[in-house]
């Protein structure tokens, strides 16, 4: 079942992660998950520029391994990056231990304040020991861009009826995500900008 909203119930639980930004300025917070992949991030980035939107990449340690440059592109053009694990691990399903080698070696790779775990999962040890060193961000609102089985309008829908001031939303820059992505970013940024939106990435 796709929840686009993040219940309220939800951040009640959980209020040490972080799942809003600053709700004082009429702004959003767009986050790309699971990259930096080429053309697709690139592609990103072009559409991100044509606004003056800055945004925040949750990357896998070994995308940057492959692609380091592209790191270094998402950083000069002033967005902000975080760590989502090396390879992509499901916390649900793999050791603590494990878990937490593989943050670190994604931070080997990169630093970064700021961790996105990846499918939102977490077991409370691990996000314990995570939140020693980092802040844990999460969403407001998930576009849902990466299910083959929602079109790009209802992907278009399920930002627009639900972000708001202070939202952090939710694509991918991968090759799964790209078709819904890449119809629903430029409409997005249309839209919210023409509402008189900014767009910017965590600090």
């Amino acid at each position: 079942m796709q929840i686009a909203k993040t219940p309220k119930i939800a951040k009640k639980a959980f209020p040490r992660l972080t799942w809003n930004a600053d709700v004082n300025e009429k702004a959003i917070y767009l986050t790309f998950d699971d990259g930096p992949t080429p053309e697709i991030t690139v592609w990103i980035l072009n559409q991100l520029e044509k606004y003056n939107a800055k945004a925040t990449f949750f990357c896998l340690g070994k995308n940057v391994v492959m692609y380091p440059k592209l790191l270094d592109y998402i950083i000069c053009e002033g967005h902000t990056v975080g760590n989502h694990t090396y390879n992509h691990l499901n916390a649900w399903k793999t050791k603590k231990e494990k878990y937490l080698t593989d943050i670190a070696s994604c931070e080997k790779v990169f630093h970064s304040k700021y961790f996105r775990p990846p499918y939102g999962k977490l077991k409370p040890g691990i996000r314990t020991k995570i939140l020693e060193k980092h802040q844990i961000i999460m969403w407001d609102v998930m576009s849902y861009d990466f299910d083959q089985d929602i079109s790009e309008e209802n992907c278009y829908q399920n930002v627009i009826k639900n972000a708001k001031q202070g939202s952090i939303v939710v694509f991918h820059d991968s090759i799964k995500a790209q078709k819904n992505m890449k119809a629903t970013l430029p409409k997005v940024l249309k839209y919210f900008s023409e509402k008189g939106f900014q767009f910017k990435a965590l600090e």
